[in-house]
């Protein structure tokens, strides 16, 4: 009461508007608090501490790393074992009395363990590790140590493409859930799982998963698209930035699953402007993360983008991010069959150009 007298006095003699009053960007993703709801997204702009002093003195509320492939691990694992079975190793015992951890943290697991713990002494922003994997055996110790390194969080960054023949829909689905379990016995600090749409049933498999115990989950990855150079008879990659057009997909279920999970949804793919942050929020997203346009634009994007939705809230007279995050959601809706409309027919029959 006395806040909102202090006010009134204050517009009286001309010092106060209700358009003038501090914006609060903050939000809490995976139960930590975010100055902003900008994220950078796992990629090479995360990959040295340098460029995440950079995304940080720019504004950016967090940083995802650059992902740690499974592939990477088990080739590097693979050649350790090579190494000390050659004829260096005169005694082939060596290599059994040798830890097979400790040989594969030397590398190129002990680099990314020294990037979390130097980034988290250089920046005051939460740092998330990454771990694009496809399987739950042999990795999965390194989520414990990630968490000794210092992450704040973890994302699982898990996609299985559903092309093999001798694989149900089923035996792919399972494998999500194996490889959370696995990864929850190792850590305690948040985990957050980012995934693709490619699920026979999506809306069930992302409500099943946030009750899995996860923080978070991620809509949606963005995947090697490859395309032909059809002079050389090569596969080339295709694709590789998003476009704005991406938006689409992930604003559709961020608005269909929001108020219906059992953990934060950030929104991913598609973010190159201030207002799809905005569209993604109303949709219920906690948070998004953004990557291509910072790599199309750079850092100095980020402010630009955080004006554009603080501008937006004072037009509307939202003073925090609460006041506003999933009023479009589906949930909310008026029209909520307009988020399950998939054919054109109304909007074709009357388009031309």
């Amino acid at each position: 009461m006395q806040t909102i007298l202090l006010y009134q006095s204050l517009e009286r003699i001309g010092c106060y508007t209700k358009h003038n009053i501090m914006k609060d960007l903050s939000t809490h993703y995976l139960g930590i608090k975010l100055k902003n709801p900008i994220i950078i997204g796992s990629s090479g702009l995360t990959d040295t501490v340098e460029k995440i002093k950079t995304l940080e003195q720019n504004g950016a509320a967090a940083v995802v790393l650059k992902s740690l492939f499974e592939e990477e691990i088990i080739f590097e694992l693979e050649e350790d074992k090579h190494k000390m079975t050659s004829r260096f190793y005169i005694y082939p015992e060596t290599y059994d009395y040798m830890d097979h951890e400790e040989l594969y943290k030397e590398d190129l697991v002990r680099q990314y363990l020294r990037l979390i713990s130097e980034a988290k002494a250089a920046v005051d922003i939460p740092i998330i590790a990454s771990i694009n994997c496809v399987s739950d055996q042999k990795w999965t110790y390194l989520a414990k140590e990630i968490e000794k390194a210092g992450a704040d969080a973890l994302e699982l960054n898990l996609f299985i493409l559903p092309s093999d023949l001798n694989r149900s829909a089923e035996t792919n689905t399972e494998l999500y859930f194996q490889i959370i379990e696995a990864v929850k016995e190792e850590v305690n600090i948040p985990i957050a799982l980012k995934i693709s749409y490619y699920f026979t049933n999506l809306a069930e498999i992302i409500q099943k998963l946030s009750a899995t115990g996860i923080k978070g989950l991620v809509l949606f990855n963005r995947f090697y698209s490859p395309d032909f150079d059809i002079e050389n008879f090569v596969v080339t990659p295709s694709n590789v930035l998003s476009s704005p057009a991406s938006l689409t997909i992930p604003l559709r279920w961020i608005a269909i699953m929001a108020n219906r999970v059992s953990c934060d949804l950030a929104a991913s793919t598609g973010i190159h402007n201030g207002e799809a942050i905005i569209k993604q929020l109303l949709a219920g997203a906690t948070a998004v993360q953004i990557t291509s346009a910072i790599y199309n634009y750079g850092p100095e994007l980020i402010p630009k983008l955080l004006s554009t939705l603080e501008s937006w809230m004072d037009r509307h007279d939202f003073r925090k991010i609460e006041d506003f995050k999933g009023m479009m959601s589906q949930s909310n809706s008026l029209d909520p069959a307009s988020y399950e409309r998939v054919q054109f027919m109304k909007y074709f029959r009357s388009f031309s150009k």
